[in-house]
């Protein structure tokens, strides 16, 4: 009988070891817990780009933390997962996306991305404890006795006042016209801008001029509005697709004057659209300029460019839900599981912005607007386009 010398046997014993070893899921191995956050909005159609530029806003930071190692809240730390539902800009399926991640068991998103839906995923938002994060205006969403929505960009009532009151202390602007998609969002827009407009004593020379959202030759819309002749031609509520197609009907009909919106577009989209007749249009931009960027903002912007080949300013303002979300979440660790304690760490809450320069603090604000805080604190940057780039015309703020 042959006997295993000590060598072998170390060697064995060393094999059988690292195979345990393996098999084990030892303490010192064990994978970081997963967090989700779900996205509810629109990623197709004319107005895609607000709901992309979410997307992968969340995309590139949840990318980025992970591989840092996760987010700790609490004892744990998480690894970031995105989960996504494309509403197509449909109010039902805005719905069925909203209840896709009361299933997964998902208590935080962003999104929608308009009035419409996130007006109708309000009661599945309520009914299963899921705090939401709409880029859409109507108030009733955040004011009493609604609380489970949390405005995430600047509202039009907000940026269209600063926007006319900039452009006649120092463009001269006197008259002004309105023309929006004939939808409740852009038409609820319309109605703001037009009783801002004249509350500044603004002329409103049109302002009940409509087109269907799937309109491509805008000709025979604006010719009338044209030859009113107005200083400032608004384009309430424009989809990105639809507003170089706007812009570039108005300039070859000979418009002159100024034209804007309080929504956000994409530089890429009024390049290609309309390439230089697209100059001096002004819109609401990404909450961060290059005088106020940090290094983080710096950073952001390489990393998302990287992973996905291009960028969208509007993901400056973007790029904010996911971290307030994550911030909240770590000054009240039990809000993980219940959105109560979400909404009373809010009143309170307060962390340093990480994307701008200087001593600037993440906080809830919205009470002049809503009578309680449900509005993420971001700078109103406004800006001019000109050639395939927005460049800054002012910045404000809100409270």
């Amino acid at each position: 009988m042959k006997t295993i010398s000590n060598m072998s046997r170390r060697v064995m014993l060393g094999v059988m070891g690292a195979a345990m070893l393996a098999a084990m899921p030892a303490a010192g191995f064990a994978e970081n817990a997963k967090l989700k956050i779900g996205f509810v909005g629109v990623t197709s159609g004319p107005a895609a780009a607000w709901g992309t530029s979410n997307v992968r806003s969340m995309e590139t930071l949840a990318a980025w933390y992970n591989e840092l190692g996760g987010v700790k809240i609490g004892e744990v730390t998480y690894d970031l997962d995105i989960v996504t539902f494309d509403d197509q800009k449909d109010p039902k399926r805005a719905i069925a996306g909203m209840e896709k991640m009361a299933q997964e068991g998902i208590h935080y998103v962003v999104g929608p991305n308009v009035d419409d839906g996130a007006a109708a995923v309000r009661p599945v938002a309520e009914a299963n404890g899921i705090i939401y994060f709409p880029y859409a205006f109507p108030k009733s969403l955040y004011e009493k006795p609604a609380s489970n929505a949390v405005l995430g960009m600047i509202a039009n009532y907000q940026s269209g006042p600063a926007i006319y009151k900039y452009l006649m202390e120092n463009k001269g602007v006197k008259k002004v016209a309105f023309v929006a998609a004939n939808e409740s969002d852009p038409l609820s827009q319309r109605d703001g801008g037009v009783a801002a407009a004249k509350a500044l004593g603004l002329e409103v020379v049109a302002q009940n001029d409509t087109y269907q959202n799937d309109t491509r030759d805008f000709s025979p819309v604006l010719t009338p509005i044209v030859a009113l002749k107005p200083d400032l031609l608004v384009l309430s509520g424009v989809a990105p697709a639809n507003a170089p197609l706007l812009i570039r009907a108005a300039r070859e009909l000979g418009y002159e004057g100024l034209i804007s919106t309080e929504t956000a577009q994409d530089a890429k989209v009024l390049e290609e659209g309309a390439g230089e007749l697209a100059n001096g249009f002004i819109s609401v931009g990404g909450a961060s300029t290059p005088e106020i960027a940090s290094d983080r903002m710096k950073e952001f912007v390489e990393r998302y460019t990287k992973m996905f080949g291009e960028y969208n300013d509007e993901s400056n303002t973007k790029v904010y839900a996911l971290d307030y979300i994550l911030e909240t979440l770590k000054a009240s660790p039990a809000a993980l599981d219940n959105v109560e304690e979400f909404k009373k760490a809010m009143d309170t809450f307060s962390a340093p912005n990480p994307y701008l320069k200087g001593d600037a603090k993440l906080t809830y604000v919205g009470s002049t607007s809503f009578g309680q805080k449900r509005q993420v604190a971001v700078p109103m940057v406004v800006n001019e386009y000109k050639d395939g780039a927005f460049e800054t015309l002012f910045v404000g703020t809100v409270d």
